[in-house]
Parts: structure tokens; sequence; C-alpha cells
């Protein structure tokens, strides 16, 4: 018994780029096979369309599967949503802790830096005013010399 064929026009409906990928393999159109449906996948094609044909007891039987493979699905994104929620919970927790850990560092290197800059202020200031002096006392030596003397 000859195996049916799935023709290009069976596939009106699949994307442009499906059907240049099904017409480049099989231009005359390619038999209903374990290796064809391996090869198509392997292609990239979508291979889920045929279930629409699928009738009766086959049809009642996919929906099983399906409905267990999505149950299963659901009780493993539920158990990996409670994991999620328990470390979230966990870093919420410990996030004021570090916080105020990281922080109460930060103002004591602040404040050491604060020190740093002040003393530092202080010796530049210091200088600044002795350069001052060196510059003001002979000038004020000049003016006041000049006054006493009659020249103002």
């Amino acid at each position: 018994m000859k195996s049916p064929i799935i023709t290009n026009a069976m596939l009106r409906g699949a994307c442009r780029e499906q059907r240049a990928i099904f017409r480049k393999e099989w231009p005359d159109g390619a038999a209903i096979t374990v290796r064809n449906g391996l090869r198509a996948v392997k292609l990239g094609l979508d291979v889920t369309w045929p279930i629409g044909y699928l009738k009766g007891d086959l049809l009642a039987e996919y929906e099983r599967q399906k409905a267990s493979l999505w149950a299963e699905y659901e009780r493993q994104k539920a158990s990996l949503w409670a994991e999620y929620q328990r470390q979230k919970a966990l870093l919420l927790v410990e996030y004021p802790r570090q916080e105020a850990s990281l922080w109460a560092e930060y103002e004591q290197q602040e404040a050491s830096l604060w020190a740093e800059y002040e003393q530092q202020e202080a010796l530049l200031l210091a200088e600044c005013q002795r350069q001052i002096v060196y510059i003001l006392v002979p000038l004020l030596r000049k003016q006041l010399a000049n006054r006493i003397g009659g020249k103002s």
C-alpha cells in the first residue's frame, strides 16, 4: 500500500517560508512517513498542523496527552514560582541588613575622607595666609614709611 502524500496545495495556510522549505525538499509532495516527518522537523517545518486531521479516538488521545503535559507544566511552574518567591522573600529580609552595613561603611569612610579634606584645607589656608604675609608686609612697610616720611 502506497503512503498518502502531503502536497504543496495542502500547505496553503502555512507561511511563505514554510512552504518554500517544503517545496525545495519535496517539489512533488512528500509521502507521509516517519522518515519524512523527522526530516521535516530537522528542516524546521511545523509538523503540528496535521493534528486538525485527527478524528475520534486519535484526537481524544492527543487531547488527553496534551492535558497531561499541560498539568505537569502547571505543576512544575507552580513549584518554580514558589521557589522564586521563597528566595525573593529571603532577599527582601536580607536587603535592609546588608544596606545598613553598607551605609555604615560608607559613612565611616566618608567621615574619614572629610576629616582628611579639612586637614589639607587648613594646611592650604595656613600656607596661603603665610604667602599673603610675605607679600603684604613689604607693601605695608613701604606704605607706612611713605606716610611717616611725609609722602602720602
